[in-house]
């Protein structure tokens, strides 16, 4: 099968969806429109790119839910803090 440009770029536009990355999914879909998609093309692999990304968060927030521990107490003003790092809030 060969893969021409508008494959690629709904490819990348459901690749930019999972990125979380708003300027790159606009590029992607100005591409493949304009290398012959139709609006419905875009549609669909806008849907598989929000499906996958959802099954990826619910599965990484379930392994997160699994790890979680009773931690040491955080220093004053951390969120956050692990190895060498800590990280403040706001």
């Amino acid at each position: 099968m060969e893969m021409n440009e508008t494959i690629r770029e709904l490819i990348a536009v459901g690749a930019s969806i999972n990125a979380n990355c708003q300027p790159s999914l606009q590029i992607h879909i100005d591409k493949a429109l304009k290398s012959g998609a139709r609006q419905q093309d875009v549609d669909i692999a806008i849907g598989i790119g929000n499906r996958v990304r959802k099954g990826a968060v619910s599965k990484m927030d379930e392994y997160c839910g699994n790890q979680h521990s009773e931690a040491a107490p955080l220093r004053e003003g951390a969120v956050m803090e692990g190895g060498d790092y800590q990280f403040l809030g706001p």
